[in-house]
């Protein structure tokens, strides 16, 4: 039952379904739409862990990363190396060194052609096969060249470089190990750690992108809680769980797999909810003080709720019981 009212704009504005402040100190009680939060756990996470993988086998002759060190991207984590190729590296530069000499011979060879055929001392044929003669001379020089190269390029893929700037998660390997090509030296988790929700599938049609968040920030360090914002649902369905990132500032960049309590909407429904200024507390019970006909005020009993900030009320408080539509509150 409706209490006794006084004013018709207060009537007015109960029937509109507005909470209406009737003077500085008296506030109008009427049901409002709120989002009906619900309380999960989720992870702090990175939104990418990636391997630094090596690129040629070989054993590990340097780690330059542990567990928990942060890395930019292109930063040497290891160095592998191949015994086998400094030996096909030495090989190399001895045959090289041969054909040098080779070029030099064929070099002078050919201009002693050249001059001999211009005074008409040798015929054509001599000056031909000199000339063929230093063509393969240059090839093969150019050859064993280009060979070389490809050693060194395989020398310099013994550096493992981080992909990606992050903290090093794990790294599965020690010095003298004995790696193949692909296998992975460290991994590493991205810089930007999001924080993963995996949500009941019975609320998935309540989740989207854009959807606010709130995080329990004493869990992690912080005196108020965290707000955040949704920014990717995953379409598929894990043990009858909706996994969602949000993304969070202040959940550190450290500790990955960390769990903390979020509360997200569920859907709306409506509630009483008035400001907090309005209900006192004494001896462990809260109060509410009505306006009643006549001028009087009583106290009643009422159970409180969650703390619900609004626009314009950003002291609200959800009242389970104890208060009706068009109820008029009066500062204790």
């Amino acid at each position: 039952m409706i209490r006794p009212l006084v004013l018709a704009a207060v009537l007015s504005s109960v029937l509109a379904g507005l909470p209406t402040v009737v003077s500085a100190q008296t506030f109008t009680v009427a049901p409002v739409t709120i989002g009906d939060d619900k309380a999960v756990f989720a992870t702090v996470e990175s939104a990418n862990v990636v391997p630094a993988r090596a690129r040629i086998g070989g054993t590990v002759a340097e780690l330059g990363v542990k567990e928990g060190d942060k890395v930019e991207r292109g930063q040497v984590v290891g160095i592998v190396g191949d015994d086998k190729l400094v030996l096909q590296m030495k090989s190399l530069d001895a045959q090289i060194a041969g054909l040098d000499a080779q070029l030099a011979q064929a070099q002078t060879d050919l201009t002693r052609a050249e001059d001999l055929f211009a005074k008409g001392t040798i015929p054509r044929a001599n000056l031909d096969q000199a000339r063929t003669a230093f063509n393969i001379a240059s090839n093969s020089h150019r050859s064993r060249v280009a060979e070389r190269s490809v050693i060194e390029q395989q020398l310099s893929e013994g550096k493992v470089l981080a992909p990606a700037a992050g903290r090093v998660l794990k790294v599965p390997v020690t010095a003298g190990t004995v790696i193949l090509p692909g296998e992975p030296v460290a991994t590493i988790a991205e810089q930007n750690f999001v924080l993963r929700l995996r949500v009941p599938e019975r609320h998935a049609r309540f989740l989207k992108a854009g959807d606010p968040v709130r995080v329990d920030g004493e869990e992690l360090g912080a005196s108020a809680p965290l707000a955040g914002t949704i920014k990717l649902v995953y379409p598929q369905v894990e043990d009858g769980r909706v996994v969602a990132d949000a993304q969070v500032d202040g959940l550190g960049d450290y500790f990955v797999a960390r769990r903390v309590r979020v509360w997200l909407s569920a859907g709306e429904r409506r509630a009483i909810v008035v400001p907090a200024a309005y209900v006192a507390t004494r001896f462990g019970i809260d109060y509410a003080r009505l306006a009643m006909a006549g001028g009087k005020e009583t106290d009643i009993v009422v159970q409180r709720g969650r703390s619900v900030p609004r626009p314009g009320m950003p002291d609200g408080l959800e009242i389970l019981s104890g208060l009706e539509a068009g109820d008029i509150l009066v500062k204790p």
